[in-house]
């Protein structure tokens, strides 16, 4: 059969195709990370599930590189592609909240602004992320780290179930009791294995939480961290918050004395009443002489928008990750040494803490292996101007470099670059075999490959 053309694929398309010579082509190519500047043949921008069976067909047909974008947060750029196909799922933003079974069911283009919203008016969540213009798809896909993990766990573990098409455009329900097994490789090993057109997840009652940072000057960071390893380890599952080397940004929200400068600080997230949370966090919170603590009560999905104006889409973005099952002394040293060397406003240090409920899934139940760490670490360098992108990067990496001989070898696949393959394996470690024995029964020809890639079984 001779591949499709591309008026056949208009005659079986609802949404929208975007070529080259379209006057949106160049809105539309963009992704969240300025630093990503390529050029995909066509943009498919499908509105249902049928759209996305017919541009994978199209794809696949015409031996086209396939490229799949949900929210396109993905700092490696893996939403898009030069000279391919990108399968936008942009306009699908369907949302279903069943009280009733406390579950959500959420289409592949929603980010995580949207479902907060519908599923706020019900006084409940799910363990989602830190940015609310996230996509839902990229993150869950990758594990879904966020303010929620110590309390219930990572995204994934909160999936019920998923709606895939898959490379030879068929359409699959993966749950535990139907393709268990694209179920398990689902949950953490990212978007290899199809296109996931809608996720449901078990919701909690989660609405004002109590929310804020705690800052300190630099000097107390070795203090602060110290107390902070010591502290998370310990405090109760409700108790979350995550440490950071910052610039204070000139936002009318903190005093004009702090406005751009360095500091240290723990944005603390908490689920527990607010008496529950005082008396657990005070003692760390007024350690040292802090510069502010500002912990107050505020509805989840303010919690989740509160960085969307600083990180608006277009900045330059360069990422480096690790996991850390200890804190040791050593490490601290060099978060001393590098930490405070931030090039740039908006660059950032965060230690994110993945203990708690999260460990209670053993390494091996889903794709996502790292169920021992204590912390996952982003080093990131973020500025708006592409000449600083050398200047961020280079700092990024040097931190990094400083800090993985100390790291437990693997990374959180949703903060990982194009680092290439050895990085993937460690990161999937014994599950790699696994996920790709399940590649190649779903994906054989590696269709999906714009990924942090796992290569089908010989």
């Amino acid at each position: 059969m001779p591949a499709p053309s591309l008026d056949q694929l208009k005659s079986a398309f609802r949404g929208e195709l975007i070529q080259p010579t379209d006057p949106n082509y160049h809105s539309a190519r963009k992704v969240y990370n300025g630093m990503i500047d390529k050029h995909p043949q066509l943009i498919a921008r499908c509105v249902d599930v049928a759209d996305v069976i017919a541009a994978v067909n199209y794809g696949r047909d015409n031996g086209l590189l396939t490229a799949i974008r949900g929210g396109g947060h993905n700092g490696a750029g893996l939403g898009t592609c030069d000279d391919g196909l990108v399968i936008d799922l942009s306009r699908m933003k369907g949302i279903r909240v069943d009280p009733v079974t406390k579950t959500v069911r959420v289409e592949g283009g929603c980010v995580w602004g949207d479902v907060d919203h519908a599923t706020h008016a019900f006084g409940m969540a799910t363990p989602c992320g830190f940015i609310s213009t996230t996509g839902v798809a990229g993150l869950t896909l990758g594990g879904g780290i966020g303010y929620l993990t110590r309390r219930y766990g990572l995204t994934i573990d909160n999936l019920l179930s998923a709606d895939v098409v898959l490379g030879d455009g068929s359409f699959v329900t993966a749950g535990r009791s139907e393709n268990a097994d694209l179920f398990w490789a689902l949950r953490g090993g990212g978007g290899n294995f199809g296109v996931v057109t809608s996720f449901e997840f078990r919701l909690y009652p989660v609405s004002t939480v109590y929310f804020g940072p705690t800052f300190w000057p630099l000097e107390e960071a070795g203090l602060v961290l110290k107390a902070y390893r010591d502290f998370i380890q310990k405090a109760p599952e409700t108790v979350g918050g995550f440490f950071a080397f910052l610039v204070v940004p000139p936002a009318p929200t903190f005093p004009e004395n702090l406005h751009m400068k360095k500091v240290c600080g723990i944005v603390w997230c908490c689920t527990g009443t607010a008496e529950e949370t005082d008396a657990v966090t005070k003692p760390i919170r007024s350690l040292g002489h802090p510069l502010l603590d500002a912990v107050g009560p505020a509805p989840f999905p303010v919690v989740q928008s509160i960085f969307d104006p600083l990180f608006v889409p277009g900045l330059q973005w360069y990422w480096r990750a690790d996991n850390f099952t200890e804190l040791s002394d050593e490490a601290i040293a060099s978060h001393l040494e590098h930490g405070p060397k931030l090039p740039s406003m908006l660059s950032t240090m965060h230690l994110y803490p993945v203990n708690g409920a999260s460990r209670r899934i053993g390494k091996n139940d889903t794709a996502y292996s790292f169920r021992e760490a204590l912390f996952a670490e982003v080093i990131v360098g973020v500025d708006p101007d592409p000449a600083n992108a050398p200047a961020i990067t280079n700092w990024c990496k040097d931190y990094w470099e400083a800090l993985h001989p100390y790291s437990a070898g693997g990374a959180y696949v949703n903060f990982m670059m194009d680092e290439g393959q050895d990085r993937v394996q460690a990161t999937y470690r014994d599950n790699y075999q696994r996920l790709a024995e399940i590649k190649k029964k779903y994906d054989p020809t590696n269709f999906f490959r714009v990924n942090q890639n796992i290569r089908p079984a010989a």
